[in-house]
């Protein structure tokens, strides 16, 4: 019995974690990985405040005790005092991957002029994927249509699980490879 590929979503937010208004962002991050992922998969969700320790040490936990082959995070990616989540990923990352966040940065600044404000980023921890994504719905599908060809080779890359892509949502690039679909 094979056991299900475990995904940390983290939604880094104030009043979300408060409860004072709905998680937007963790849910669209479920949803897109829901239609683009064919591979049998588990949600690791998590809400917390923008706290830089709390942040680091719960993308700790989810990389290094709940073994998530990926950890993507929504929200606290822009220039306000609170905004500390690239600051708390690169607490706890071993290797950068800038690349995910110069893209992502070129894919949002072509739909709005105020894409340099965010400061998305990525990065490797032991086998896990560390990906810094914007927090509003919209913002965070592109995002993940811009860099989610690359995800599951970078994962093969760290020696993690093999992640499948539906081809007709997002077809995952493997060098070598013939693409499907």
């Amino acid at each position: 019995m094979t056991t299900a590929i475990r995904i940390g979503i983290v939604t880094v937010s104030d009043r979300a974690s408060a409860g004072i208004y709905a998680d937007e962002g963790g849910p669209a991050i479920k949803a897109y990985l829901d239609r683009a992922l064919t591979s049998s998969w588990t949600a690791v969700p998590r809400v917390i405040p923008d706290d830089r320790a709390l942040i680091a040490s719960t993308l700790t936990e989810l990389a290094d005790e709940e073994g998530c082959c990926l950890i993507v995070t929504t929200g606290g990616t822009g220039p306000a005092p609170r905004d500390v989540t690239p600051e708390a990923t690169e607490d706890v990352i071993e290797k950068p991957m800038p690349g995910f966040g110069e893209l992502m940065r070129q894919v949002s600044l072509a739909k709005v002029p105020t894409a340099i404000l965010s400061r998305q980023t990525a990065g490797i921890r032991g086998r896990s994927l560390i990906v810094n994504l914007p927090g509003r719905p919209r913002a965070i599908a592109e995002c993940l249509d811009a860099v989610m060809p690359a995800i599951p080779y970078c994962i093969d890359l760290i020696e993690g699980p093999y992640l499948e892509t539906d081809p007709a949502v997002i077809a995952a690039f493997r060098p070598g490879q013939k693409p499907k679909g």
